[in-house]
């Protein structure tokens, strides 16, 4: 056991463990957190969100140079691309973004356990270094150990030909065909870096339709812009083997309801049909911590498990698996760890899809209200009607604003289009602060910006845009 004793030890380094250390030791907490890979940040730091985006921004502008700046007077010629000095730049964003992790670490007087952390008993941390096993003493236990790539069955993951996000983010040489499995967030952001590079990308969804979760007419409306850019999709069919034979993987496939077999081949084959809580392996079932039918923590209102001082926040826990939703419970979290009190409205936490253009929603669907019989209104909006837009070349997609047919609160609100993950944030305020669509209609929005769509919107709803 060592003699350092500690308030709050936290396990696991991501966007929500990261952060719940920050603002504990802000409260005065002594505070530890334990790591096991060799860099803070997690998932998304390392092999997900940050260097996804890096990939995502870098494919954009070849295509921008390639495809766009012909209608704005710029003359390129022939435009090319050099792999290594792509994936270096991402790498170096990932290094600069996990090393300002350890920089805040060190600022906050933050120590950093090195190794896989493991609950030994009620107010214990066992840890296995590279040294050795240590136990550390603590007050409170935070659980944020993430999620991990969801398996298929019968499918091998070698991260070389069939990959998950980890190994689609390295791949070399670019593949000339990828068989993108799952046609949610992950798949779409990472197959249209791939695509944008000279990939023939195939998308093949289980269900009748990409973004499953996400507002029905946005994930219309999507694949039909991707497919125009050149994906191709296979909608409600299902792979049942990927095999790896030579330098291809042949798969086999089947429509959802079963039916006759079908042969396809790709040179990589990416398996993104969503993540898995990380609760393997950290002792919960021995000091009898519930988990759920998923295998995912069981909290109450404090984050809180049925067992005192044990905690748990982000992709482990139930709710949707993203990187702000962690921070803010990780916030919340240790807040009411310290007396304070906390809140989240989950509806007003915005999920982003980073393809371009991009998609953005927060707040309830369509879908979701019809179901639980929530009359409401609807107030859309074109970007091709946007002066902004227009000015950019850039105006494929809408703003759709959901509000309360009696009392006109806002409800939810949907955007594909050019920056829809920075344009839901307006959004996302209304919803927290209880705005109805008129309050957004009568905020002035500057001319010309994009964000006129969600104000043209937000009339719409009355039934009074100005610029339609």
């Amino acid at each position: 056991m060592s003699t350092t004793s500690y308030d709050l030890i936290v396990i696991g380094s991501g966007p929500g463990g990261y952060v719940a250390a920050i603002r504990a030791a802000q409260l005065g907490m002594k505070t530890a957190c334990v790591e096991m890979s060799p860099t803070l940040g997690g998932t998304c730091l390392n092999v997900g969100c940050i260097p996804s985006k890096a990939l995502l921004t870098s494919s954009e502008k070849y295509t921008e140079a390639r495809q766009h700046f012909a209608v704005h007077g710029i003359k390129t010629g022939d435009v090319s691309f050099d792999l290594p000095t792509m994936m270096a730049h991402k790498n170096k964003v990932v290094k600069d973004n996990t090393a300002g992790i350890e920089y805040l670490f060190k600022k906050n007087k933050i120590d950093w356990i090195k190794g896989k952390g493991s609950i030994a008993a009620i107010g214990q941390v066992k840890v296995e270094g590279a040294s050795g096993t240590q136990t550390y003493a603590t007050k409170n236990i935070l659980i944020a150990t993430g999620s991990e790539s969801m398996p298929l069955p019968g499918i091998t993951v070698d991260e070389k030909r069939i990959v998950t996000s980890t190994g689609a983010l390295s791949l070399s040489p670019v593949p000339k065909s990828m068989v993108v499995i799952g046609g949610g967030v992950i798949g779409l952001e990472l197959g249209s870096v791939w695509q944008r590079l000279g990939t023939e990308v195939t998308v093949v969804e289980f269900l009748d339709r990409i973004l499953p979760t996400m507002d029905g007419e946005l994930s219309k409306t999507a694949q039909k812009i991707l497919g125009k850019q050149g994906m191709q999709f296979k909608l409600s069919t299902k792979v049942t083997s990927a095999k790896v034979e030579g330098e291809k993987v042949n798969l086999t496939l089947e429509a959802a309801a079963g039916g006759s077999p079908e042969k396809m081949q790709a040179d990589v084959v990416l398996l993104a049909i969503g993540r898995r809580p990380y609760s393997e392996g950290l002792g919960l079932e021995k000091i009898g911590v519930k988990l759920d039918e998923r295998k995912r923590v069981a909290v109450d209102h404090h984050f809180q498990t049925n067992v005192k001082g044990i905690y748990a926040i982000g992709d482990v826990i139930a709710g949707a698996m993203l990187a702000h939703k962690a921070e803010e419970e990780g916030v919340v979290a240790v807040e009411m760890m310290a007396g304070q009190s906390g809140h989240i409205n989950y509806d007003a936490i915005p999920g982003v899809v980073y393809t371009w253009p991009e998609i953005a929603s927060v707040g309830k669907t369509e879908e979701e209200l019809k179901k639980a019989g929530i009359a409401y209104k609807v107030g859309k909006f074109p970007f091709s009607a946007n002066g902004r837009a227009r000015a950019m070349a850039d105006t494929e997609g809408f703003a759709k604003i959901l509000a309360d047919a009696k009392t006109d609160r806002v409800l939810g609100a949907h955007i594909i289009g050019p920056d829809a993950g920075t344009m839901i944030a307006e959004l996302a305020l209304a919803i927290e602060f209880s705005a109805s669509s008129e309050d957004i209609a009568r905020t002035s929005h500057a001319h010309p910006t994009l964000n006129e769509v969600v104000k043209e919107a937000a009339l719409a709803v009355d039934g009074r845009q100005i610029h339609i």
